[in-house]
C-alpha cells in the first residue's frame, strides 16, 4: 500500500504555538467491511513510520493476527517524523525554511490531535483496536482517554501513563550527545548525524538487557586481549543503521514529545484520567523491560476499568514488543476470546 497524505488543519498545539500547513502520511490496508466496524488502528514508535506491515511482521500482514483480508488497518506516521508526515525538515510557510532544530515544541496530545483529524477524514467513526507500545502505546492510551467513546478494545504494551523521571534523563542524555555534535546547531541536512550515532547506542542499553547481550555480544575468544568487541561493533553499527533511515532533528524532537506524556495533566491526576477510558483493554508489560518496568504497566491495569493484564516474559527487553510477536499473538487471542469479561 502506497503512503497517501493528509492536509492537516491548523493545529493549536498544546505549548500556544499554531502549527500551520502541516501534513500527514498514513497508509491503509484491508477494506472495512459493510458495517465498517473492523478497523485496526496502530500507532508507532519512536523512529518507525506508517508501513507497520514492515516493523511489526508476524504481528501484522497475511496469515498474522492483524490481517488485511478480515481488518482495515491504518498506520499514520506522527507529526515531527522524518517519514513524510510535516517535522523539522520540511519548510516553514512563513518562512520557506526549514526549522531544523527550531521545530516547534509536540506534545503527545498534539500527535493524537493529528490522528484524531486524520480519523474524522477517513469518516471512521468506530474503532475496533487501537494498539501500539511504547511512545505508541503513549499515543493510544492519550487517545483512549480524550475519546473513551470511540474505540472498542485498548491495547497498550511496554508503555506508562506518564514518561518517567527514568526515561526523561534517557532521553537528556541522547540530546545531549546530539547537542554536543556541532553541525547540530547549524540547522542543516545531516547535522547532528555523530550525536545521532552516539545518541542511539545510549538508546539500545535502555532498549534491551543484560542476558540478550551477554547471548549475542559476548566475544567468543575468551583468551584474547582484544581492541574490537563484539558489543563495541554492535553498538557502532546499530548507530550507522540509524543514521541512514531516521534524522538528529526529529529524535530530538520525538524524545521531547515522550516527555511531555502526562495522561493526568489538567485531568486530575492520572487515576482519573485512566478511569475516563472505556474501552476493553489489555494492558502487556515484558519482564525484562529497563525503560518501561512491569510497575508502570501495573499502574495502568489498576486504574483502567476492568483492564487484563499480563506479562511477557522475554529476554529482549524494551524491545521485546517488537520482537516477541508470537507471545503478543497468544495474549492478543485470550484478550479477544469470548470468555474475557470486561
Amino acid at each position: 500500500m502506497s503512503t497517501q497524505l493528509f492536509e492537516l488543519p491548523d493545529l493549536q498545539l498544546e505549548s500556544g504555538e499554531t502549527l500551520t500547513g502541516a501534513h500527514v502520511a498514513y497508509q491503509t490496508w484491508g477494506q472495512l467491511n459493510e458495517d465498517r466496524d473492523n478497523v485496526v488502528w496502530i500507532c508507532h514508535a519512536l523512529t518507525a513510520n506508517a508501513d507497520v506491515l514492515a516493523w511489526w511482521p508476524g504481528l501484522v500482514g497475511p496469515g498474522c493476527y492483524y490481517d488485511p483480508s478480515e481488518w482495515f488497518i491504518v498506520c499514520a506516521n506522527v507529526l515531527g517524523s522524518c517519514y513524510g508526515t510535516t517535522g523539522p525538515l520540511d519548510a516553514d510557510p512563513a518562512t520557506g525554511r526549514a526549522r531544523f532544530q527550531h521545530f516547534p515544541l509536540l506534545s503527545i496530545r498534539d500527535l493524537v490531535a493529528a490522528h484524531e483529524a486524520l480519523r474524522e477524514e477517513l469518516e471512521l467513526a468506530d474503532i475496533n483496536t487501537l494498539i501500539g507500545g511504547s511512545l505508541g502505546g503513549q499515543q493510544a492510551l492519550e487517545w483512549a482517554v480524550l475519546r473513551p467513546d470511540l474505540f472498542d478494545h485498548l491495547v497498550v504494551i511496554a508503555t506508562n501513563a506518564r514518561h518517567s523521571a527514568w526515561g526523561i534523563a534517557f532521553n537528556e542524555a541522547q540530546r545531549l550527545a546530539i547537542e554536543a555534535d556541532p553541525t547540530y546547531a547549524a540547522g542543516q541536512p545531516g547535522g547532528g548525524d555523530d550525536g545521532l550515532r552516539a545518541a542511539r547506542a545510549m538508546a539500545l542499553l535502555s532498549y534491551r538487557s543484560y542476558e540478550a547481550y551477554a547471548e549475542t555480544q559476548t566475544d567468543t575468544d575468551t583468551d584474547a586481549l582484544l581492541r574490537q568487541h563484539r558489543a563495541s561493533a554492535y553498538q557502532r553499527y546499530q548507530g550507522d543503521k540509524l543514521v541512514s533511515r531516521f534524522d538528529a532533528y526529529s529524535y530530538v524532537s520525538l524524545s521531547r514529545s515522550m516527555d511531555t506524556h502526562n495522561l493526568g495533566r489538567n485531568r486530575g491526576g492520572v487515576p482519573a484520567a485512566l478511569a475516563r477510558i472505556g474501552a476493553r483493554t489489555l494492558v502487556l508489560g515484558i519482564t525484562s523491560d529497563v525503560l518501561f518496568p512491569l510497575s508502570e504497566q501495573r499502574e495502568l491495569a489498576a486504574h483502567i476499568p476492568g483492564a487484563m493484564y499480563a506479562e511477557l516474559d522475554s529476554r529482549y527487553g524494551h524491545d521485546g514488543f517488537l520482537l516477541e510477536t508470537a507471545a503478543i499473538t497468544h495474549f492478543l487471542e485470550l484478550f479477544y476470546a469470548p470468555t474475557f469479561v470486561h
